[in-house]
């Protein structure tokens, strides 16, 4: 019997075993390299500015606001506006649910390399 499991062992291919190591789905939400860019600066800091992450990621005024939305509308992080002064601030936070997503995709990549790796 331990014979039989372990033929079956040697047959997989990579891909059956990143599937039985990592069987839940990729979340594309974070996938994107913008998005995971922003919630892992978020991660490493408190808070961070529009200008701020804008500057971190190299990326422009329009794309950096189309991608935080969708965290933000996936309740990944908050958004709070004001002013300094006469000037708008705009703060990003990473949520508890953000955390959460993202540490859930970080385990599912490394499951993934762990998979690969090992074969």
């Amino acid at each position: 019997m331990a014979k039989q499991s372990a033929l079956r062992q040697e047959r997989r291919s990579p891909a059956q075993s990143v599937a039985e190591v990592a069987p839940a789905k990729l979340d594309r939400l974070i996938h994107e390299r913008l998005r995971l860019g922003i919630l892992s600066a978020l991660a490493a800091n408190e808070t961070l500015t529009f200008n701020e992450l804008k500057k971190l990621l190299k990326t422009t005024d329009g794309n950096l606001s189309v991608h935080a939305r969708k965290l933000e509308d996936a309740h990944y992080i908050t958004c709070t506006k004001s002013f300094e002064g006469r000037l708008p601030k705009t703060e990003y936070q990473l949520t508890a649910g953000g955390r959460r997503a993202l540490e859930r995709y970080l385990d599912h990549m490394e499951a993934l390399i762990q998979a690969m790796r090992d074969r």
